[in-house]
């Protein structure tokens, strides 16, 4: 199938929903804990195994029976000393105490920790107790934190860092996960450089590809890095019918504007079904979107405008959502959007789009999210842009007043006072 369909200008929500109902989850596998960092579980995860699996001491000090030591100060006699990892092997009785070091399990007959710091060793055989402790004081019971049955997980979740971290604590070995997305990025054109070397008269240096790998990854998927193609029709042609036969979306950049006819648009519309849209938006208005069948297989192409700033908002508006649907995330494939405060007068004209201003979101001092401009707009100064950490809409009109009510599109975290300063949320 090949060809495709030229829009004269529609909307952001036509434009995503011819994109978004083409999109479909990947199948499920079956993944290490490691592995699973980033993805989204497909099944339940339920506990196999008691945490902490036995009752051990939440603090140094000394393992003691309650009752011997409910009038201080009081000496007890030292029996022996247990480190975590060591399992105990003589029981306390009564007037005694063992050394105990975080971690370590409980010994038999002791119901109590007596913390290090109340308490005083008395030559190499005693340990005076200056404070009472009651029975349980400083044990953590085996089960306290997952007790086996729990449901630890539901279908559905992403395991970040502290869930892998539960996962291998409950010896979850491997889990059901939907795989992630692997995601073929290339730039096109002569006029791209990428090693280095002194530029020529009409060359630039290659941006968008290296921006979008990493955009790619940050989205949760696996970036392939096609490289520079140049203008070259079979070179181009032969780069993504192999690509369709190992990736599962492809993300190019360059040559879908209504005025170009460079190689990506002629190579694209005879060997995929593809749309060539207008988007009533700025910047961004160009962008590509269709199904290249190679092979068997129907795998999903963004064609992402040019300019480099053009380049990064379609990528965040149009392609990220789908390729973390493709991922399962579900509602969680979306950017939060929320209402902020626009610290500064923005003046626009009117031209029928939505504007999307990059800008620096941080919390102010009445509890709500405020922005402001990061810098220039121009659709090709990136450098302005790289900061930003929420996208600002302004609707059709002449702009907003400061102090007005908006909606941004939160791309990083909220800054907790401004673009300068390291503390976040």
């Amino acid at each position: 199938m090949s060809g495709g369909t030229v829009h004269i200008m529609i909307s952001l929500r036509n434009a995503r929903d011819a994109v978004w109902q083409q999109m479909s989850v990947l199948p499920v596998v079956e993944v290490s804990f490691a592995d699973a960092y980033g993805c989204v579980l497909a099944c339940d995860v339920i506990a196999a195994e008691n945490v902490p699996p036995f009752a051990n001491t939440a603090v140094d000090g000394y393992a003691v029976r309650a009752a011997d030591v409910q009038h201080v100060p009081c000496e007890l006699r030292v029996i022996g000393e247990l480190a975590a990892g060591a399992a105990p092997t003589i029981a306390v009785g009564a007037g005694e105490a063992i050394r105990i070091m975080t971690g370590a399990p409980i010994p038999m007959g002791a119901d109590a920790i007596v913390m290090v710091e109340d308490t005083e060793r008395v030559g190499a055989s005693h340990v005076r107790i200056s404070a009472s402790v009651p029975s349980g004081a400083a044990i953590r019971a085996a089960g306290s934190d997952v007790t086996v049955g729990d449901r630890v997980f539901v279908a559905g979740t992403v395991i970040n860092a502290v869930a892998v971290g539960v996962l291998s604590s409950v010896n979850a070995r491997t889990v059901q996960v939907y795989r992630r997305a692997v995601v073929g990025v290339l730039s096109t054109g002569d006029e791209l450089v990428d090693d280095g070397s002194v530029l020529k008269m009409g060359q630039i240096r290659e941006s968008n590809r290296t921006m979008l790998v990493r955009m790619v990854q940050e989205a949760g998927a696996t970036a392939v890095d096609l490289g520079i193609i140049k203008d070259d029709e079979e070179l181009l042609e032969r780069t993504l019918r192999d690509a369709a036969t190992r990736v599962d979306a492809i993300v190019t950049s360059g040559g879908v504007s209504m005025g170009d006819y460079d190689v990506v648009k002629i190579v694209l519309s005879r060997i995929a079904n593809m749309e060539w849209m207008q988007i009533a938006m700025k910047p961004a208005k160009p962008f590509a979107f269709g199904v290249l069948t190679h092979n068997g297989r129907s795998v999903p192409v963004f064609g992402l405008p040019g300019n480099p700033v053009s380049s990064m908002v379609s990528f965040e508006l149009l392609a990220r959502p789908a390729l973390r649907m493709m991922c399962g995330h579900g509602v969680g494939a979306h950017r939060q959007r929320v209402r902020v405060v626009v610290d500064e007068a923005i003046s626009r004209k009117r031209d029928s789009k939505v504007h999307f201003d990059r800008v620096f979101a941080q919390w102010g001092p009445d509890g709500r999210v405020h922005v402001s401009r990061s810098g220039a707009q121009g659709s090709h100064q990136l450098a302005a842009s790289s900061m930003a950490n929420a996208l600002l809409e302004i609707p059709d009109g002449d702009g907003i007043s400061a102090g007005q009510d908006a909606w941004a599109l939160l791309i990083g975290p909220v800054l907790a006072s401004g673009p300068n300063d390291d503390a976040s949320v």
